[in-house]
């Protein structure tokens, strides 16, 4: 009698924690994944960063990542893309990108445990976010826009003879420090005086302008983002002034009155950003993944603005508008 109690005692027993582990199972099995949270912090909003953030999302939704994003604007202040990449942490999301320098200089330095990627980052190393270009860092890697200074003013000289080249730069903005210092050394093997202005703000981008317009034949505005976002008011002037604006973004000078712009597509920098992104969901190390270059020739758009040229009475060589991935003419922008 005590040896059926003890097996009936048993098999209710097997069968209860049976019981307990299906529902559990079945439980985890009916249960929605859970989406993958993803910090975006950009510096400004202007074309080409939007554009990068779009570029991101796209190719993860792409790649099949179902992700919640947190998206966030630092709209030029320092301390609020610091107030950012604290909120990434405490939400502890996935990843975070940081796109242009101070937005990822901020999540690296708040975000230890977190992978970082960066984007549109002219250059990394010098603004101590990875130690090489070769390889990542413990939790940061990412994408360079690191472009070819020294061909986009040739390029504006062969369209208009520059003696003297005006460059607006923000002077606590890294990477455009490092492209000013680029610019000078282009002009300087190019034979053209460098005329230099710096501003910390956009709101002195126009007056920084107004400054130099005076001495300059032309104004090359590289891919820095408190410049780029007055772009507007620094166009005005030139204008008024009938100078020749050559720009390293096509992405903001599409609805602007710049005569060229030569660089790189940000919307596909963004895709390559959320390539890597990807990487990293799927297990890949930072450390793993070197710093990117938009180097493949399709990665780089040329802009010409036809209207512009005519007001200022400049000829484009049909070999040069032949070149041109866009063409502004008649009001009308064709991409080919």
């Amino acid at each position: 009698m005590k040896r059926i109690l003890l097996f009936s005692f048993l098999a209710v027993f097997v069968l209860a924690v049976s019981g307990v582990f299906a529902g559990g199972q079945t439980e985890s099995s009916s249960a929605a994944p859970k989406k993958v949270l993803i910090g975006i912090s950009k510096i400004v909003q202007h074309p080409a960063l939007d554009a990068v953030e779009q570029g991101i999302q796209d190719e993860l939704k792409a790649e099949g990542v179902d992700a919640e994003y947190d998206l966030q604007n630092a709209n030029g202040d320092i301390n609020t893309a610091a107030s950012i990449a604290n909120k990434f942490k405490a939400e502890k999301v996935a990843v975070a990108v940081g796109i242009a320098t101070p937005t990822a200089q901020a999540l690296a330095n708040a975000l230890k445990e977190i992978p970082v990627v960066y984007s549109a980052v002219t250059d990394p190393v010098s603004a101590g976010l990875v130690a090489s270009f070769d390889k990542g860092g413990a939790n940061v890697t990412g994408v360079s826009d690191l472009t070819p200074v020294k061909q986009q003013i040739q390029f504006l000289t062969q369209l208009k003879p520059i003696k003297r080249l005006g460059h607006v730069y923000s002077s606590g903005e890294a990477n455009a420090v490092v492209l000013a210092k680029l610019a000078e050394q282009a002009c300087k093997e190019l034979g053209i005086e460098f005329v230099p202005s710096t501003v910390t703000n956009s709101s002195e981008v126009k007056q920084a302008t107004e400054t130099i317009i005076g001495k300059v034949d032309g104004i090359y505005v590289s891919t820095d983002n408190t410049v780029v976002s007055a772009l507007s008011a620094l166009i005005d002037v030139a204008m008024k002034n009938k100078i020749p604006v050559m720009s390293a973004d096509p992405s903001s000078a599409e609805k602007m009155d710049v005569l060229a712009a030569w660089g790189f597509d940000y919307y596909k920098m963004g895709r390559a950003t959320g390539r890597m992104v990807n990487e990293i969901l799927n297990g890949k190390k930072t450390a793993d993944i070197p710093t990117k270059f938009m180097t493949d020739p399709t990665d780089v758009d040329l802009l010409i603005n036809l209207d512009v040229a005519k007001q200022l009475g400049i000829s484009i060589p049909q070999k040069d508008i032949d070149m041109a991935n866009s063409i502004v003419q008649n009001g009308q922008l064709t991409k080919k």
